[in-house]
């Protein structure tokens, strides 16, 4: 069967057709969103996977935009710093022609950050963005495209940041799994901004500080929604699907973040080149602390499962925007950097607990009974 023709700005997304190719199918016309609650109580009973709908988007409020804005001054140096040292290691690492090929939607405007970086180098690399999704694994028809126009070698699968590891895991059995079926050998190595679960060895920073693009759904990921695999939308010869919410082009930021880190680059390049240095010849090997901590923390609450336990800043603000937190855990010393997680969770009337040696800067719960506490 053909491959199915991917999709690019104007016509789908509000990123130039430069910054990004997407391999993704196009449902800006399905009707596909759902209550956050309906959705959270069908996923916990087994009867839907998240990936067959997608949540209402959250529209911020005027305060919680301000957070953003603040966010973003405060901490886009440091973005761009991790995406730089990130680009430095992908080079020395996959050499000169690595293609980039992101995991949507988290990890799009971060690819678009490590191509524009890479150009400051001299280099032109490829840019695509796919989707993973959890218990599914890899876009299938997606991988045959790359595989097709790229040596897969050259792949660098690229996100946002990581927190237990469990998108590094899929990754691996997607990749495995692709080697087998398609015959195609995919590097499962995750390349992502920020690593502070510890569960990949290709990283910018393992502080789990607060990278802004977490902050906003689609508004701040070219408009772009979340990934959908649902078969009566996605047949075997399709890419996953996502939608293009034009209408919200107004509130769009998407561009704007990417120029403000980007302003950063000449500045930060001495000592992303510096940095970089330092982590090639250090041990990065992953410790999988986060999926340790997500265990503690899963049994300590009676919840039982780690699927339901968000660690980190980026998880635990997609908690309080997407999923029916149970309440948020936060460490004291890192409180003056979780304003949006704490207003977020105010709005949506979560408890916040402050609790001494967290082992990330914040965690979200899902309450496992949310199904039957809800009928």
């Amino acid at each position: 069967m053909p491959l199915p023709t991917p999709l690019s700005g104007p016509a789908f997304g509000s990123y130039a057709a430069d910054d990004v190719t997407w391999l993704l199918k196009d449902l800006s016309d399905a009707d596909l969103e759902a209550p956050v609650e309906q959705r959270e109580a069908a996923i916990q009973a087994g009867t839907a996977h998240y990936a067959e709908s997608l949540p209402v988007e959250y529209q911020p409020s005027a305060e919680y935009t301000a957070l953003f804005e603040k966010a973003l001054a405060e901490q886009s140096r440091r973005v761009a710093l991790a995406a730089a040292v990130l680009v430095h290691l992908i080079v020395d690492l996959r050499g000169r022609d690595a293609v980039l090929v992101s995991l949507a939607r988290a990890g799009t405007p971060i690819g678009i950050l490590l191509r524009r970086y890479a150009r400051r180098l001299g280099l032109d690399l490829p840019h695509y963005t796919m989707s993973i999704v959890r218990g599914r694994g890899l876009d299938t028809v997606a991988l045959r495209y790359l595989a097709e126009h790229h040596d897969p070698a050259d792949v660098v699968f690229v996100d946002g940041w990581t927190g237990k590891g469990a998108i590094s895991r899929e990754l691996t059995a997607a990749c495995i799994e692709a080697e087998q079926s398609l015959g195609v050998r995919f590097d499962p190595s995750l390349a992502v901004l920020a690593d502070p679960g510890s569960s990949t060895d290709v990283y910018g920073t393992r502080d789990d500080f607060l990278i802004p693009s977490a902050c906003l759904n689609s508004t701040v990921s070219g408009l772009v929604s979340r990934t959908v695999l649902n078969d009566r939308l996605i047949g075997p010869d399709d890419f996953h699907g996502a939608k293009f919410y034009a209408e919200l082009a107004p509130g769009d930021v998407s561009r704007r973040y990417l120029d403000v880190v980007e302003s950063h680059f000449d500045d930060v390049a001495p000592e992303a080149r510096a940095q970089a240095a330092r982590l090639l010849g250090a041990d990065r090997s992953p410790t999988w602390s986060g999926w340790k901590a997500v265990e503690e923390v899963s049994a300590g609450y009676g919840i039982g499962d780690v699927n339901l336990v968000k660690p980190g800043v980026g998880e635990t603000t997609r908690v309080l925007l997407r999923r029916v937190p149970w309440r948020v855990l936060v460490r004291p010393d890192r409180r003056h950097e979780l304003g949006h997680v704490e207003l977020l969770a105010e709005q949506r009337g979560v408890p916040v607990e402050v609790v001494d040696d967290l082992a990330f800067s914040c965690m979200g719960l899902i309450h496992p009974r949310f199904a039957q506490t809800e009928s």
